[in-house]
């Protein structure tokens, strides 16, 4: 310690040298010191660092001025409170002296402190001090009106404290507020625009009421008329304090708006601009509150964006032609005299930002746009200044994006009626096509203006405009062509430009038809070509993406080599040898080599026959990249196109090297290699089959056990694919696998985690085994391995999971349909091993499936037998076997239908007891079979449903709803109405389960139903408002699926159902009720699972129907939910979340209300005694609520709220809150965070 306050003092003393390079050499030296965290300093030398510091700031040395100032900031967070204010007080007194430089020099020295006071609730003391301190002296230095530079550095000053520190300074809000306000009058711009700049810094952390001083202020001040002047002060302040404030403007729009309506229509450039500004700031910030103001706004906004009084455009298009030939010169003579005091532009500019905001934010507007402003704005692709043409292209293209945010984002929605036909368009993509010619008339000609700015912003709206509406453009590529050779070709453009082109050229190639390009290829292929050999390695790149593109249009794939009459050969040559240049070189980039390498393979895969001899040397360098372990995963990918070319293209001279290679590949980590691997393997097997020698699969084939493994799915999936192929093509080259690969497959089946895709491909493989005869291995061995695990007694088939029964199952039908001979021998043992009481239960169980699926693929046989079997299975005492029972039921019914069904609904009349069996599988016949073959049952099954609608237990109703929604799809015209019928009649049961079949009509896929439930959702959604709890809980989960399966459904009905939804999220008192248990009493309250339902709704509409809600009322109910029960609480948590990155604007308008529920569920503390499931349960909550504040604190303006801030010093300073914060961020959810959903199909 000793040591460092010597080597310090030592420093002190040469800073009173009189050499100023020891003075500096030692401020140096004191500066590498401070920046150390360990250094620790005594008082006695804190006050004398500090003094000399503060001395040296005067020094007559600028550089060594510079450096003393830059030892302060660290000092501040090393010396105690007193010598930081010490410090401030010098440094306020130094900005009000006369010497210019020390002024200068202190007020860096003020801002290097305030970015380093600490705002951590541990400094904050100091933090506050120091900040009254300084905004005391700052408000006296803002009054002295006799020198403007200190003025202008306290205004400066204060934007930098307010801005970091506004939280500190509340004490101060007002007298800041009233000293600043007068500066809005000053006659120096200058002083103004800092203290707009400050204000818009006080104005999110201020109180709602200084807030309405203020801006009742700007609104006294503007009605008095004032000097133009200071009209444009005032309106740029209404600008930036509503940019700032956000949602705060809402509640003043009503007087703010006609206000700056008026003043639109002074003649004054500047001021308009600043209206709109104006505007633009309303509407991002308030796009609700501005609604009825939207069309006033949108008119002056389409007024103003022609405002161009010194031009005459010509509407004639004659002229413009001519005009362009011959005026060329004079024309900028003209606007160079002109343009210079011609501030009209900027009107035209903040209009068009001001509709461009419009446009992004309210998206329900979108089809009064296409009317209004999207004609208006195509008028405007003429604009004469740069500037704002480019800000015209930027709102046509965020219009673009905006109706494309319809389409993609429910696209199967909007299905037709039957699957076979096309989707119907949303009514903006069909207006939007109705302009396409406009649009291209409008941008042709640009295309080639000198300005690359305009062609920049041409392409970027060209290309939202293919993505939009791909197509689109078909007919007009020819006008575009031009515009995109001349920037490719063009001298003077630069190299963005080139990149741009060539982007919006790929875009267009990949969405339209090839035919629409092909007699453009003289014209394209040269240019394209130019950009291959460009020294910079991104257009290379770029062009060689087009290029690639340009193959398949030269010969499209999937018709005859003739299609079109288009003939290729012309062409092939230069653009063989131009790629042949980039694949052949090894010092570019790797971007480069990999797209050369992909697009030789397309010219090969595409083009391979024109190739002749060269073919072989373009595969030898193809094996040679794959050998490269940079270009290795291209290659593969290439190899895999040009083995699956339908011209057959001869790869016998690398094949046997390229195998061993890939082999060794399966043996690598990367996963997206191994996967590409095996794809390629796949094709050369299926294609190339005949020119493999089975030896030369071998080292593909010791690689491919390991594969074959539970623990990732799909690499399993695709490995058992291959092996698949090559029992198909080359059977010989599995004769050893039933050592080596089989026992791994055989877990795989056995495994719990097998289902879907993987599944599919072992039962194609099992079935190709038994017809190739590939292995030694017969019928019944293979099903010996499958059913081996299950006959042992009890010890190893606990360990089976249910799924492998099924899968088991599978896999033995698969096997019975692939040999029929066979099928009616295993039957018969399977039926033995059924009624055999001594075995297993597991081999019973298996047993039972198996018939199902061998029943399922109509295989059985005599059915008498069969029907004994499982009634007898029925009666068992074993759960398991009654399970398994109906499910071998309802399989066997999907196979033969007239057979069993008859007999199912007797059963089902007949037997009360086993009635939740046989409705299992009844379940399982409508679900699986089709219409067609359902129709003639339906009337009986649908009068049998309707007996049991009504049935006491829960379990039973629901079955009965799932068969009547199933069953509604088979024919929804006729069926549907009927379930509205019941809906009158029946009691509180049988409406639940009218109710909930309505939930099973619903589904994730466009079907023939959806039309007819449009029109009647809403009958059934009325059962909102029944008095029976049991019933309203229902049909909340009913619309919770409607509304996350089709949007469509409900999004008009919004409305009307909204209230009920509201209504039933609040806490009932006459539902809680006290029940006594023992010495206990205990509250059960009954309405919470309405409840609940009622707030997974709310959830699921903030994904699927936003647009329909009003936000702040929906804040509401969350922050009562915040308030509720443990499982309501964690859901609300989870909405508060997603509405932060969904409309921050408003959750930070109800910030302060929201903060109480969330604070109180973070610091709440279990009592001590209470079981290990409280503690975990509050654990949990904690975890959540934090969650949300995380997602809250992501938004920048949150802190500004004193009440949030104050939150979140407690987090910091508490370690135990702290530490749940650090995972919650970082951890193990943190990735998730805010947008983390919560699955509610």
């Amino acid at each position: 310690m000793s040591s460092v306050s010597y080597h310090i003092s030592s420093l002190l003393e040469k800073m009173t040298s009189t050499d100023k390079d020891f003075r500096f050499m030692a401020t140096n030296d004191l500066m590498l010191e401070l920046q150390k965290d360990s250094i620790k300093l005594d008082e006695d030398s804190e006050r004398k660092v500090v003094n000399m510091l503060l001395r040296l700031l005067e020094d007559k040395n600028g550089e060594v001025q510079n450096l003393a100032v830059k030892c302060l900031a660290p000092l501040v967070s090393k010396v105690k409170e007193p010598q930081v204010e010490a410090m401030v007080d010098i440094l306020c007194t130094n900005m009000t002296s006369d010497k210019e430089q020390l002024r200068d020099i202190s007020s860096m020295g003020l801002k290097a402190v305030i970015a380093e006071l600490p705002l951590s609730a541990s400094g904050f003391s100091l933090t506050a001090s120091v900040c009254k301190k300084i905004t005391s002296q700052l408000i006296g230095a803002m009054g002295k009106q006799e020198d403007v530079s200190v003025q202008l550095e306290a205004l400066d000053i204060l934007s930098d404290m307010l801005g970091r520190l506004g939280g500190a300074l509340v004490g101060f809000h007002s007298s800041l507020l009233s000293s600043l306000l007068p500066q809005l009058t000053s006659s120096r711009m200058a002083v103004r625009k800092r203290s707009i700049l400050a204000l818009g810094h006080l104005v999110p952390c201020c109180s709602p009421a200084l807030f309405s001083q203020l801006t009742e202020h700007l609104l006294k001040e503007l009605a008095k008329n004032p000097q133009t002047s200071l009209t444009r002060t005032y309106i740029q302040c209404l600008a930036t304090v509503s940019r700032q404030g956000g949602h705060r403007v809402g509640e003043h729009l009503e007087k703010l708006i006609p206000m700056v309506v008026k003043f639109t229509s002074v003649e004054d450039d500047e001021l308009r601009e600043y209206c709109f500004q104006a505007f633009e700031a309303f509407i991002r910030r308030c796009p609700k509150e501005m609604s009825p103001h939207v069309a006033t706004v949108t008119k002056l906004c389409l007024k103003f964006m022609t405002f161009d009084p010194n031009y005459n455009y010509d509407d004639t298009e004659e002229d413009e032609d001519s005009m362009d030939i011959e005026d060329g010169a004079d024309e900028e003579s003209d606007d160079e005299y002109s343009d210079d005091d011609d501030m009209s532009w900027k009107v035209r500019r903040s209009a068009i930002k001001c509709l461009e905001a419009l446009i992004s934010t309210r998206r329900d507007l979108l089809l009064s746009f296409y009317s209004s402003i999207c004609p208006a704005l195509l008028a405007r692709f003429k604009e004469r200044e740069e500037n704002v043409r480019a800000d015209v292209f930027a709102a046509f293209s965020t219009l673009l994006r905006q109706t494309r945010g319809g389409s993609s984002h429910h696209s199967l929605i909007t299905a037709g009626s039957e699957p076979g036909t096309s989707r119907e368009e949303e009514p903006a993509i069909a207006l939007l096509k109705k302009q396409v010619p406009l649009i291209v008339k409008a941008l042709h000609k640009q295309l080639k203006e000198k300005s690359l700015k305009s062609r920049q912003g041409c392409f970027c709206l060209l290309t939202e405009l293919a993505y939009t509406v791909p197509g689109a453009l078909d007919e007009h590529i020819p006008a575009l062509i031009p515009g995109i050779v001349f920037s490719l070709t063009d001298k003077s453009t630069s190299s963005t430009m080139r990149i741009d082109a060539l982007s919006f050229f790929h875009v267009i190639l990949i969405s339209h038809p090839p035919q629409a390009f092909q007699s453009h290829m003289q014209t394209l292929l040269p240019a394209v070509l130019t950009c291959i050999e460009d020294t910079f390695y991104k257009i290379t790149s770029e062009a060689l993406l087009v290029t690639q593109q340009l193959i398949k249009v030269m010969r499209p794939q999937g018709q005859t080599a003739a299609s079109g009459g288009f003939d290729p050969k012309p062409f092939i040559k230069e653009v063989f040898s131009v790629t042949m240049k980039r694949l052949k070189a090894t010092d570019i980039d790797q971007e480069v080599k990999e797209r050369a390498i992909s697009c030789m393979g397309h010219m090969v895969c595409h083009l391979g026959d024109h190739l002749g001899t060269e073919l072989q040397g373009v595969l030898v360098i193809f094996l040679d990249r794959l050998k490269n372990e940079i270009t290795r995963l291209t290659a593969v990918k290439t190899l895999t196109l040009i083995s699956a070319s339908p011209l057959k293209i001869d790869v016998t001279s690398i094949l046997p090297e390229a195998l061993s290679v890939l082999g060794s590949f399966l043996r690598k980590n990367q996963r997206a290699l191994k996967l590409s691997t095996l794809a390629c393997l796949t094709a050369l097997v299926t294609h190339h089959a005949a020119s493999i020698k089975p030896a030369a699969l071998e080292p593909v084939l010791n690689e491919i056990p390991s594969l074959v493994d539970e623990s990732d799915m799909h690499v399993s999936q695709v490995s058992i694919t291959l092996l698949t192929c090559m029992a198909k093509a080359c059977p010989s080259s599995l004769a050893k696998i039933s050592s080596s690969v089989l026992p791994g497959v055989f877990k795989l089946i056995h495994s719990p985690l097998l289902q879907g895709g993987a599944l599919l491909a072992i039962l194609d493989f099992l079935q190709a085994l038994v017809v190739s005869k590939a292995t030694n291995l017969s019928y019944s061995q293979l099903l010996k391995s499958l059913m081996e695990p299950f006959q042992s007694s009890k010890s190893s088939a606990d360990i089976l999971h249910r799924q492998s029964y099924l899968s088991v199952a599978r896999c033995v039908a698969a096997l019975s349909s692939a040999s029929p001979k066979e099928t009616p021998g295993t039957v018969t043992n399977l039926i033995q091993q059924v009624k055999n009481s001594s075995s297993p239960e597991s081999a019973r169980v298996l047993s039972l499936l198996c018939l199902g699926e061998v029943g399922r693929n109509g295989s059985l046989g005599g059915s008498k037998e069969v029907q004994g079997v499982i009634l007898e299975a029925f009666s068992s005492t074993n759960e398991e076997i009654k399970t398994a029972a109906s499910c071998a039921l309802g399989g066997m019914a999907v196979g033969s239908l007239n057979e069993f069904l008859p007999f199912m609904l007797k059963e089902i009349s007949a037997q009360p007891r086993r009635q939740y069996l046989l409705l299992h599988s009844l379940k399982e016949v409508i679900s699986a079979c089709p219409a067609s073959s359902l129709s003639p049952h339906v009337e009986s099954i649908w009068a049998l449903l309707f007996q049991h609608c009504e049935s006491q237990e829960e379990g039973t109703r629901n079955l009965v709803a799932e068969c009547l929604g199933k069953l509604t799809l088979v024919n929804p015209a006729q069926l549907l109405p009927r379930l509205k019928q019941q809906l009158k009649a029946g009691s509180p049961l049988a409406r639940s389960t009218v109710v909930t079949a309505v939930k099973f009509t619903i589904v994730d896929h466009p079907a023939p139903i959806d039309s007819l439930l449009k029109d009647s959702i809403g009958d059934f959604l009325k059962t909102l408002q029944d008095s029976d709890i049991n019933v309203r809980r229902v049909a909340l989960v009913m619309f919770n699926s409607a509304a996350h399966n089709k949007p469509s459904l409900v999004q008009g009905l919004l409305g009307t159902i909204l209230p009920h939804l509201y209504k039933e999220t609040q806490i009932r008192k006459d539902l809680i009720r006290e029940v006594e248990m023992g010495p206990f009493k205990h509250t059960v309250d009954d309405g919470l699972d309405v409840r609940k339902a009622a707030f997974e709704c709310m959830y699921t509409l903030l994904d699927s129907c936003l647009e329909g809600l009003d936000v702040l009322q929906f804040l509401d109910h969350v922050e009562e939910g915040l308030k509720d029960h443990y499982d309501i609480r964690m859901l609300t948590f989870l909405m508060l979340a997603r509405l932060v990155s969904l409309c921050p604007a408003a959750v930070l308008q109800r910030l302060d209300r929201l903060v109480e529920p969330l604070k109180a569920t973070c610091t709440t503390k279990v009592k001590a005694g209470s079981v290990k499931q409280e503690f975990e349960k509050q654990e949990e909550l904690r975890r959540s609520a934090m969650r949300a504040v995380a997602a809250l604190l992501a938004v920048p303006e949150v802190e500004r709220s004193p009440s949030m801030a104050e939150f979140a010093n407690q987090i910091r300073s508490n370690a135990d809150m702290a530490s749940i914060f650090q995972s919650v961020q970082g951890g193990e959810g943190g990735g998730l965070g805010p947008t983390e959903s919560m699955d509610m199909s």
